[in-house]
């Protein structure tokens, strides 16, 4: 199968007239090398396919995107995971420029820096692209190329001219496998709208992602307060998860005393306390209306074990998730905003 290719969806869409016109293709490619990392390279096609297949199913006229992978031979490449992908040759003779390239990360890196048939291919293809995005170790091929990363952050809805529009990734542990697909998805967002670029997070999964969730925003300026209900909802969606406050600062893109003060403005209350609470809310009604064990409920609401909940639960309800669960089976109130108490860490 041809990832997010023009032989996978259809490339022309029926208008009202029952003429077919052609559809806009956006080229994106992915520069591989042998013992590159699967896990920052497979997302990206990933992305693009989707965006291929909702628009298939929207029948909309818009654009689509054909991903093609390149190495210095052609041919199967195989990732430091011994999978094989196969690729077309990097032949500077025949550079074209792409909307978007991507140049993923691994241990083949070095060698791949050194290999010249890539690195003038880089050379010759750089000039012509729209945004280059090196991932992690793809950085060293962009350097072999004379090429460095200008800094420069992109907005969600545009692009800085060539050759200064290299997105530059951010230091996070899950950076090499979402910061490619933030900047797919930012092209989905600009070309098909945000309404697309959310169904196709939703398919992949990739919600649970403070680095994805950024580029999820309605303006390419929201204000604070919009910044801030965008980090309450992200916290209330992923509270089942062992997340940090540090990642909701990520999604609001402000400075973390900005975003202290303003969420404690907008909410009512820090953000330490309310994901407090949608947690105690969360656990409430596990306990009243599942059979669940409680160590099993604690992990599934983020508490990571019993002994934490517990402790917590009985502070703030004055009872065990026992005795809770023995006296409010069938009538759990809507929310806990009503309970008080210190916050516990």
């Amino acid at each position: 199968m041809v990832y997010a290719g023009l032989d996978n969806p259809d490339n022309g869409a029926a208008s009202a007239s029952g003429k077919r016109r052609r559809r806009t293709v956006r080229d994106i490619g992915v520069v591989l090398f042998e013992g590159f990392s699967l896990l920052t390279a497979g997302v990206i096609p990933e992305v693009f396919q989707v965006a291929n297949e909702i628009c298939v199913a929207r029948s909309r006229g818009d654009v689509l995107y054909d991903v093609r992978f390149y190495s210095a031979d052609g041919g199967n490449v195989a990732c430091s995971s011994s999978i094989n992908v196969w690729t077309y040759a990097c032949d500077a003779r025949n550079a074209i420029g792409f909307d978007a390239l991507f140049i993923v990360g691994g241990e083949g890196a070095q060698n791949a820096a050194r290999d010249e048939r890539v690195v003038g291919w880089l050379r010759e293809v750089l000039p012509l692209s729209e945004v280059v995005k090196p991932i992690g170790e793809g950085r060293l091929l962009l350097e072999a190329a004379g090429v460095v990363s200008s800094g420069q952050s992109h907005s969600p809805n545009g692009w800085p001219p060539n050759p200064a529009g290299i997105a530059d990734d951010d230091v996070h542990e899950d950076a090499d496998r979402y910061e490619p697909a933030k900047t797919a998805l930012m092209l989905v967002k600009r070309d098909l709208g945000i309404d697309v670029a959310r169904e196709a997070v939703g398919r992949l999964s990739l919600n649970g992602s403070p680095i994805v969730a950024s580029v999820l925003s309605d303006s390419s300026t929201p204000t604070r307060a919009e910044k801030v209900r965008a980090s309450a909802r992200w916290l209330k969606e992923n509270c089942g998860r062992p997340i940090s406050v540090s990642e909701a600062v990520r999604v609001a893109a402000m400075s973390e005393r900005n975003f202290l003060r303003c969420f404690k403005q907008e909410i009512g209350v820090t953000p330490s306390e309310f994901l407090l609470r949608t947690r105690l809310e969360m656990t409430s009604r596990l306990l009243a209306e599942t059979d669940s064990p409680i160590d099993r409920i604690a992990k599934r609401c983020g508490w990571i074990n019993g002994d934490r909940l517990a402790k917590i639960f009985r502070k703030r309800m004055g009872l065990t998730p026992s005795e809770y669960r023995l006296r409010t089976r069938g009538s759990v109130p809507s929310d806990v905003s009503e309970l008080k108490g210190p916050l516990t860490t």
